[in-house]
């Protein structure tokens, strides 16, 4: 690919790109070697260049579709120049008008939550049992279960949690860790059988996990295992009670390495059965929620997650929706980027799209107009709205219809839209009233109509600047608790107006429990 072209190509796009253009070129080649004509590309498995979870089916619909040219007289080269550029805009898709930034400090705090509660709760959890058989050379074997396995005491070394972009995940190792166990044991050899308790202790036990995060084909987050280790240095057991376990002691030395590659074996199927679960919660939660009976709003990934070693960026469309029509908005979402602030454990970008497209939604719902009528000033204004009160500005509106009760429509004439620059908000607002006198037979007869753009543009201006952020801010400040995670709220949190999007970098505090980890 030419290098110019290369760099107008976003960094999350150009990894996917060449892999398949890679993917052409040789499948292309496998045609030739073939004999085959350019046109048999048509008849190929074009899934082979799409890997799973990455491109719709209107993206190879339209990729079979671009390679049938050839048959009305498209040169080879022409036609590969077209099937990248579809490539292109269906690897790329759209861009996320919501960005959500975990950096290295909220990954580490996270750490550190995590262990800390794992240290508090591992105490008193019980481990399935472990069974087997143990040679003992020409005496036979000896059949043992070990039972009812409960940790009671762990040393729990901090582990180590970084960001892992070669697999475009997390990478996590804990090195040394020793617990004690407490349990019941049963023997059998030969004819005898026997039981008692044991304690058992493990240690230099080494684990290291690697995480891969992805996107599924329905848009949400998902994890996979794609690495495990685990390593046990030692292990002292200790039997008690029953009538032989002085005996059976004298072949714990038979038992330990057993013992050994039972808990081992058994590590990284636990970690991935973990990591499995976490993946199957992932795929059953929400990306559209609907914020009132007229809106709704859609969270789902538009790309996959972008890491490097200090961050993880998550892409989310961020686009509100009418529930009952479902229109697209007449805009797209731009491209931002969303600064790094080390400094805080989490960054949130939101793009002028995402306001707009609730903007929109309203509007083409019609929820942006309004009735007053005389109650509703009176409420408010302790004045009447009628042709008496109007007419001291209008003479001629007291000489035509006087002592009449007035109603006013104030609509929008086009969506609302926003526009945010360094340090400021803008509003573009075409609205307009129409009064109405209300003769004494309920009729209402159309008074003028008032264009009111540039009154509530700097209305809304100011109550933005002088009340909206000002006290966003203070609010933020003091700590806002994460509506679907009662543990986790934000803290020193700081809202920024850039140009074309907001920033949110906050830090959070989490207070984790038992039903809460869950």
């Amino acid at each position: 690919m030419h290098k110019a072209t290369q760099q107008s190509i976003p960094s999350y796009c150009r990894l996917s790109v060449t892999f398949t253009s890679q993917c052409y070129r040789k499948q292309k080649l496998q045609l030739k070697n073939e004999k085959n004509s350019i046109e048999d590309i048509c008849r190929t498995d074009v899934n082979s260049c799409f890997p799973l979870g990455k491109y719709t089916s209107s993206c190879r619909n339209s990729v079979q579709y671009m390679c049938c040219f050839h048959q009305r007289g498209l040169s080879n080269m022409l036609l590969s120049v077209l099937l990248l550029l579809t490539l292109i805009s269906c690897i790329c898709g759209e861009n996320p008008a919501i960005q959500v930034i975990l950096s290295n400090k909220g990954l580490q705090y996270g750490k550190h939550a995590g262990t800390d509660w794992i240290q508090k709760n591992l105490q008193n959890f019980s481990l399935p049992a472990i069974s087997g058989e143990v040679d003992i050379g020409l005496l036979g074997s000896i059949d043992y279960t070990l039972s009812d396995i409960t940790i009671i005491k762990c040393d729990l070394p901090e582990p180590s949690v970084e960001f892992y972009p070669d697999a475009t995940g997390l990478k996590t190792s804990i090195s040394g860790l020793s617990f004690a166990l407490s349990g019941g044991w049963v023997v059998d050899y030969k004819t005898l059988e026997d039981r008692g308790s044991f304690n058992m202790a493990v240690f230099n036990l080494n684990v290291v996990s690697v995480m891969e995060l992805g996107k599924d084909p329905n848009d949400h987050l998902s994890v996979s295992s794609v690495r495990c280790d685990a390593e046990v240095g030692d292990v002292d057991i200790q039997f008690y009670g029953g009538v032989s376990s002085w005996v059976f002691q004298v072949f714990v030395k038979h038992f330990k390495g057993r013992i050994i590659s039972e808990i081992k074996n058994r590590i990284c199927p636990k970690v991935k059965e973990g990591i499995a679960n976490l993946e199957s919660h992932l795929q059953t939660m929400n990306i559209s929620f609907d914020i009132d009976e007229a809106l709704a709003l859609d969270l789902p990934l538009t790309g996959l997650p972008l890491i490097n070693a200090s961050s993880l960026n998550l892409g989310l469309k961020g686009e509100f929706y009418n529930i009952k029509t479902h229109m697209e908005p007449p805009f797209k979402a731009q491209p931002f980027t969303v600064p790094e602030q080390q400094g805080y454990m989490l960054s949130v970008g939101l793009s002028e799209f995402t306001l707009n497209s609730a903007s929109y939604g309203y509007y083409s719902a019609g929820l942006f107009q309004a009735d007053i009528n005389d109650s509703t000033i009176l409420q408010h204004l302790h004045m009447h709205l009628n042709t008496s009160v109007v007419g001291l500005l209008i003479p001629q509106l007291l000489k035509m219809y006087p002592g009449l009760p007035m109603n006013l429509k104030v609509y929008a004439q086009e969506f609302p839209v926003f526009s945010f620059q360094l340090d400021a908000v803008k509003l573009g607002f075409q609205g307009a009233i129409k009064t109405f006198a209300i003769q004494t037979n309920g009729s209402q007869t159309p008074l003028f109509t008032l264009n009111v753009t540039e009154v509530l543009e700097n209305l809304v201006k100011c109550g933005l600047q002088a009340v909206v952020f000002p006290n966003l801010n203070k609010k933020l400040g003091e700590g806002v608790a994460l509506p679907s995670i009662k543990q986790a709220h934000l803290v020193n949190s700081v809202l920024k107006v850039k140009e074309g999007f907001i920033t949110m970098s906050s830090d959070a505090a989490v207070l984790l429990t038992v039903t809460g980890f869950n």
